[in-house]
């Protein structure tokens, strides 16, 4: 099967790939052409995936496609932004029609869910990797940035924590586990939710944002440092779902949500005012905590004392130590 036909056959003609508002010209051109308002910004972000590094190769094409999409999108979510297209450049090492068709349906399944148009891309053969790049639009400043936290604000999350990390082993097939127990768990693995709808109702509201993709203590050293603050995180306040707190000892859940990675939920701050509205509309945001004057993510237990924890959260070429990526594992 040559390049155009592939493209033709499993992407071209699938359903996300059909047109949208914002998207004036699509798959079929040198370029795709979007549209946004004079009063919007457009918000743009690429990830990439590299089989053995981000997933584990082989793996189901289908999850594969809806996580790859999910995980793009959730940058959208983290700067409030509407959800317009993505392009998808796809290396393969070969053509295989069974495989292509299970990755396009578990991509246009997420695309539906996140409202994302397929608007272009490219193929090549090679080792299995994917690149997405994202495309959404937001207000003129109001764009959820890592840089505006104030001391007062509260830190907050928008969900359990934890679950995919605790996911991998299972993912890796390293700890067997009763169905009942991984489903739950596998299913924030392959099919994170990104929280779009949430990032949008943040808008006017959050101070600073990210999502949470390289563990929670990590990337909240982003917020920390981009914002010249310091985060205190309660340790108790951090939500566990019941599927985490079934599988594992609470160390073990806490050491999850803490360090973890995968999770794709919002973490951000904002002034304690704004929380009751929020909970009130149903997102599931909880309070962790609370920004400071000063600098550092520090870590509190229940008594308030300061618990010795590293922030650092997973990197691919760690400044100290030998380069080795860890399969499958969180990626930036």
């Amino acid at each position: 099967m040559g390049e155009f036909e592939l493209i033709r056959q499993y992407f071209a003609a699938a359903p996300c790939a059909q047109g949208g508002a914002g998207v004036v010209l699509g798959i079929g051109d040198d370029c795709a052409l979007l549209e946004v308002a004079a009063d919007e910004h457009l918000a743009v972000s690429t990830d990439t995936l590299v089989a053995g590094v981000h997933f584990p190769d082989p793996c189901d094409a289908f999850l594969l496609g809806q996580r790859a999409l999910a995980v793009a999108a959730s940058d959208l979510a983290a700067m409030g932004a509407a959800p317009l297209g993505f392009t998808l450049a796809l290396t393969l090492p070969q053509a295989d029609p069974l495989w292509l068709q299970a990755f396009a349906h578990g991509l246009g399944v997420m695309a539906q869910a996140c409202r994302l148009v397929l608007v272009g891309g490219d193929t090549t053969r090679g080792p299995l990797s994917l690149t997405l790049t994202v495309f959404g639009r937001v207000p003129r400043g109001q764009a959820l940035r890592r840089c505006g936290a104030r001391p007062g604000d509260v830190l907050c999350v928008g969900g359990a924590l934890g679950d995919a990390a605790a996911a991998l082993p299972l993912v890796l097939g390293q700890r067997p586990v009763a169905a009942t127990l991984a489903d739950p768990l596998l299913a924030r693995y392959w099919s994170p939710q990104p929280q779009l709808d949430l990032g949008i109702a943040l808008r006017g509201r959050a101070t600073a944002a990210l999502d949470i993709s390289d563990g929670l203590l990590g990337d909240c050293g982003h917020i920390a440092a981009a914002s010249a603050v310091a985060l205190y995180i309660e340790q108790e306040r951090v939500p566990l779902s019941a599927a985490l707190r079934a599988l594992l000892p609470m160390p073990e859940a806490r050491q999850c949500a803490l360090s973890g990675g995968d999770d794709y939920v919002l973490a951000f701050t904002l002034p304690a005012g704004h929380v009751p509205a929020l909970q009130a509309a149903g997102w599931p945001v909880a309070v962790i905590g609370r920004v400071e004057a000063g600098q550092g993510v520090h870590l509190l237990d229940a008594e308030g004392r300061v618990l010795n924890v590293p922030a650092q959260g997973y990197q691919h070429f760690p400044a100290t130590a030998p380069v080795s990526e860890r399969s499958s594992g969180p990626q930036d």
